[in-house]
């Protein structure tokens, strides 16, 4: 690594002292680190005889991949390659041969040029080369004059060094081709890290020599072979991704019950366990054989994966096996166990030792953080940033994936906000002298699981309303947007692990009522107002150079309840280029709106270019759904529909008994974008007009999309009573057209100054109460602007 660094200081000569912010309208994601463009502008003319040309070190087949994904972007037949030659189009120089298996901390840095004379790609190792090569292929465009790379400087590395995606090939099982497409994402996306979920309650899919029974008896014949994996790994690897293999202890442990049932705390029997959620069986710590077959499993692991680094899961250990064991009680007492955590904690000891021996470490989740446990190993955190604070704080380092979780249907901007290192409140939360106060509990049913309970506090001041949340449990936030929509209404945001978080509440003498917006769905609640202040919890936040050395980045997830190889590249992309931006680009590149308008570039080009099949996957569901090729008017539905956020969707399939395996992911939700593009930009314009009631061309853009909206109603509709699958969304087809004509009539209103009486303003938010209920798992996003509008119109 010193050698490493000073080549970096000496041939590429990085600074990244510039603004990071977005300056320019050039469709890169991530954003580099330093960007530069001459004034005078231009661009460098690519035609079919363009030469590439690699020096430094042998990529194997990446001339070649990099050639083919050209030809797919520019749709030119792919010439023979011509000699290697100084004079290419294209040069690509790496300072330094590495052994080309990613390591954590491999070197990712480039400088990219692009003048008249052509392109210059350096970089100090392989990995480089292939992250600035993702960038180049990104500024590629085929324009009116032909196709073009405009003339730039680039001088890039990434932020944190763990960047990474976790798919979940346990609960539906995902075919090698499915995999790898996954993989292509991933690099192009200039992450670095494959985390491969193998093994959970509802499936074995690694094959092991040693205990072939587990995939004989736990995976319904569907895993991988070790040349399959080995396979795998060479593919990622070629790409410059790391390969992490999870395998799951010592819960979420039903698969190995099955196949071998003496290795659990319980006697069984076992059955293949079908439905989602967290189960009871747990591998026997006081069982000698468990840790030989550990030892034996990971020998088997590790021969395969090459990584430093294997995943043992740890996380939602349900105790009861333990506490109800007679024999495992009398070991925790011989072992001075004082409760199921610290058996963990010794079990996790002993993992750590076997890994050791196979020349590997253990990262897991939250639940193996321990003292105990050397600090070479690595927390991955569903629990958020206080969790992983507190781990920082002690020198254990980890990485984020609350925040991050891409089978949770969420908004790309609430991904984007989501900041790996933790916030401190800076004494925003301390009631001065001259501020008043006022603080309510309140109280949120979920559809499953416990009520969410917490307090808001808000206060006024010289410069205004600010507040904070304090949810049981978890650290005070900050809220932002306090308004008051009427005296008595009030609503406000924050993020938080359910996602974004908006009350709409009611505040009348002691009685709160009204709902919390999760996401896009409304939960109902209902509190009371405190009589002070209450204390709440500080977050948890590190020294500066603890989480410089401590926090290393994070890992979107994409757990596989709702998910399978029929739509998971709808659920993945381009949603995961955002989740990468924030773990490589520069912390102040922030800018919604311009992330919005680069992601719609790189959702293009992710099909295109990579082979993402995002846009293919749901055009096959809506053509099946509709029964025709001709989709048009289910296309123009969708774009007014959301999935339900948060894990609204699990929820109701819990409450309907069909929270399982054999739940079909064949409905019109299962391949709608997380959020509506075409509803976010009416929301945009409505903000215009509430700005500028003279503002016509933003009334006539919501005036455009609200007549195509209502008109689309008539042809969809023979669509949806056409097959038994799409005709619970027919209500919704009904309230688009109303709704639509409610937009029309408010914005008219608007720019004739009409005002509403009090009665029609109340039908009117009746109509939209009602449109705003989860429909056939959806939601009609439409509500969300028009409820804009009708606020404004009083």
């Amino acid at each position: 690594m010193p050698l490493q660094r000073t080549l970096l200081a000496c041939c590429l000569s990085l600074t990244f002292s510039a603004v990071a912010a977005p300056a320019t309208d050039l469709p890169l994601m991530p954003w580099p680190q330093k960007v530069v463009q001459p004034a005078s502008g231009g661009a460098l003319k690519l035609t079919p005889q363009f030469t590439l040309h690699i020096s430094g070190d042998h990529l194997e087949g990446a001339e070649a991949r990099w050639r083919a994904r050209i030809s797919r972007q520019t749709g030119w037949p792919l010439l023979p390659a011509s000699a290697p030659s100084n004079q290419a189009t294209i040069q690509v120089q790496i300072v330094q041969a590495v052994d080309p298996l990613p390591q954590p901390d491999s070197d990712e840095s480039y400088h990219l040029e692009v003048n008249s004379s052509g392109v210059l790609l350096k970089a100090n190792t392989r990995f480089g080369a292939m992250r600035g090569m993702e960038t180049l292929l990104q500024l590629i465009e085929n324009n009116e004059t032909g196709t073009e790379i405009p003339y730039v400087t680039i001088d890039d590395k990434p932020r944190f060094p763990w960047r990474g995606v976790l798919i979940d090939s346990a609960r539906h099982f995902l075919p090698i081709e499915t995999v790898k497409r996954q993989i292509d994402g991933i690099a192009a996306a200039r992450m670095n890290v494959f985390h491969w979920h193998l093994t959970d309650d509802q499936g074995w899919r690694f094959a092991s020599n040693h205990y072939p029974q587990l995939q004989e008896k736990a995976s319904d014949g569907l895993y991988y072979t070790q040349q399959q994996m080995r396979d795998v790994v060479r593919y990622a690897m070629q790409r410059g991704v790391r390969v992490v293999p999870e395998i799951d202890v010592p819960g979420h442990a039903s698969a190995i019950a099955v196949a071998m049932p003496e290795l659990l705390s319980a006697p069984g029997p076992y059955q293949m366990e079908r439905g989602w959620g967290v189960f009871k069986p747990l591998l026997d710590p006081s069982n000698e054989a468990v840790f030989t077959f550990i030892d034996t499993l990971m020998g088997e692991v590790a021969a395969i994966f090459p990584d430093p680094y294997i995943h043992i899961g740890g996380d939602e250990v349900d105790p009861t096996q333990w506490n109800d064991s007679p024999k495992i009680q009398q070991f925790m007492r011989d072992h001075g166990l004082k409760d199921t955590h610290a058996l963990q904690a010794w079990f996790n000891q002993r993992v750590e030792k076997i890994l050791e021996t196979h020349q590997r470490r253990m990262i897991g989740w939250d639940e193996i953080y321990h003292p105990d446990l050397p600090k070479s190993i690595l927390i991955q955190s569903w629990q958020g940033q206080d969790a992983l604070g507190e781990a920082a704080k002690h020198d254990f380092r980890g990485i984020l994936s609350t925040g991050f979780y891409l089978d949770q249907p969420q908004t790309a901007a609430y991904h984007y906000r989501n900041e790996p290192w933790p916030q401190g409140l800076n004494g925003q939360d301390q009631i001065q002298a001259d501020e008043q106060a006022q603080s309510w509990q309140f109280t949120m049913p979920r559809l499953k699981g416990s009520p969410v309970k917490g307090s808001f506090t808000l206060v006024e001041g010289k410069k205004g309303w600010r507040g904070f949340i304090d949810f049981s449990g978890k650290a005070r936030r900050m809220v932002s947007g306090i308004r008051w929509l009427s005296p008595t209404q009030l609503t406000f945001s924050v993020d938080t692990w359910m996602g974004p978080f908006q009350p709409i509440v009611t505040v009348t003498q002691d009685k709160l009522t009204g709902y919390m917006l999760v996401g896009n769905v409304r939960y109902p609640t209902e509190g009371s107002k405190l009589a002070q202040v209450p204390s709440g919890i500080q977050p948890s936040v590190p020294t500066p150079e603890q989480m410089q050395n401590n926090l290393i980045g994070g890992e979107a997830a994409l757990w596989a309840e709702n998910v399978n190889s029929r739509v998971i590249d709808t659920r993945l992309w381009p949603r995961a280029f955002v989740v990468a931006e924030r773990l490589w680009s520069a912390k102040d590149v922030t800018d919604s709106d311009n992330m919005y308008q680069r992601l719609d570039a790189v959702d293009r080009w992710g099909a295109v270019s990579v082979g993402l099949q995002q846009h293919q996957q749901a055009e096959v569901q809506m053509m099946r759904l509709a029964n025709t090729t001709d989709i048009a008017p289910l296309r123009v539905l969708a774009e007014v529909l959301e999935p339900a956020q948060y894990y609204t969707r699990q929820h109701l399939k819990f409450q309907a008994g069909h929270y399982d395996y054999f739940e079909p992911l064949n409905r019109l939700a299962d391949v709608l974008p997380a959020e509506s593009g075409p509803v976010r930009l009416l929301d945009k314009q409505v903000d215009a007009l509430m700005a500028n009631r003279e503002d016509h061309v933003a009334a006539n853009a919501i005036r455009q999309q609200l007549q195509r909206w209502q008109n689309n109603s008539d042809a969809v509709m023979p669509l949806i009573l056409s097959n038994y699958q799409l005709k619970p969304l027919q209500q919704q087809v009904q309230q688009v057209a109303q709704l639509s004509q409610m937009g029309l009539d408010l914005v008219n209103a608007m720019q004739r100054n009409q005002a509403y009486g009090a009665s029609e303003v109340a039908e009117m938010h009746a109509k939209l109460d009602a449109a705003a209920e989860v429909q056939d798992e959806t939601v009609l996003a439409l509500v969300r602007p028009l409820e804009k509008l009708l606020r404004s119109s009083k």
